[in-house]
């Protein structure tokens, strides 16, 4: 498998141009969109606080695979079809000695709202060995934000995922609970996009109707779409999913429920879907993986998921 190093910054994730161009909003949508809101800076030295797995050593690459003392990490492409019905998506399969050596990084190192880097960028900075792009937590003012053990927002809105000390991953409503207590509960890391996909080692009913978010830009993640997923295996095994998409003779991209087949296929419990299109990116040893809509450029994001190095 062939791994590009190309990169590109872009001035935000998702086409808010139109917004811009009505009248007596356009003040609140430049702040509320467009305008950094940097609440906190530094986060990885504060987050270098909490109690971790010390980070893997001595790690050795090949072309598509990483192994150390504490995790081995294995990259695969995959193609099916042909013409308009071609797709392609890569599979990094993860097994990890403790589950704190899957971390969360921020663009700049920096929390808050518009805040955004291309992920190779926020990889190089955080020293991952793998890393996809995360929920975009940057974009919404809601959901509930714990990174490394260190709980940033508590804004309880949608179905999140969570990932605990102990190597497990569960879906979550937020609204029923509290970063606080999810922390208590020994939560390392929590996402907030969605919807889940998978359960019990099956697809969740319904999920191709989900609407995420009723902001602007973000509406919709209906359809054959680019997508990033995380799933989990058994406990310390993960699985990191990207497809790509909207790129026609090389890949449709692909439904919810589509996308939860592919999980389970790979034998995976549970699982949840993250932002995607454009933004979905998947880097190994500080070099794209897949080609985000065909072009072969990255797209900018406020965080990514990753594994320790």
């Amino acid at each position: 498998m062939t791994v590009r190093k190309h990169t590109r910054r872009a001035f935000l994730a998702g086409g808010l141009g139109g917004l811009f161009a009505v009248g007596t909003g356009t003040a609140w949508a430049l702040d509320r969109y467009v305008i950094e809101h940097v609440e906190t800076t530094n986060t990885s030295s504060i987050e270098a606080g909490v109690s971790a797995a010390d980070e893997a050593t001595n790690g050795t690459f090949s072309s598509d695979s990483y192994r150390s003392d504490t995790a081995s990490v294995a990259v695969t492409k995959h193609t099916s079809g042909s013409g308009s019905d071609a797709l392609a998506w890569f599979v990094a399969d993860i097994t990890v000695s403790d589950a704190t050596i899957v971390r969360s990084a921020f663009a700049r190192d920096e929390f808050g709202e518009n805040i955004v880097a291309d992920p190779s960028e926020i990889a190089e900075q955080a020293g991952a060995v793998l890393a996809i792009n995360g929920d975009y937590y940057g974009f919404r003012d809601t959901g509930i934000v714990i990174r490394n053990g260190v709980a940033y927002r508590d804004q309880g809105a949608r179905q999140g995922l969570a990932f605990y000390t102990d190597g497990s991953l569960r879906l979550y409503d937020e609204t029923a609970t509290s970063a606080a207590k999810l922390l208590a509960a020994g939560v390392w890391n929590t996402l907030s996009f969605g919807p889940g996909l998978v359960e019990a080692g099956k697809v969740i009913g319904g999920i191709d109707d989900v609407e995420i978010d009723t902001n602007f830009g973000n509406h919709s993640v209906q359809g054959r779409q680019p997508r990033t997923g995380v799933g989990m295996v058994a406990d310390n095994h993960f699985l990191f999913v990207v497809v790509d998409g909207r790129s026609a003779g090389y890949s449709r991209g692909v439904t919810m429920s589509e996308f939860a087949q592919l999980f389970v296929d790979l034998g995976a419990q549970v699982a949840y879907n993250l932002d995607g299109g454009g933004s979905a990116t998947m880097i190994l040893n500080n070099a794209l993986v897949n080609d985000p809509l065909g072009r072969g450029d990255e797209r900018a994001t406020s965080d990514i998921l990753y594994v320790a190095g």
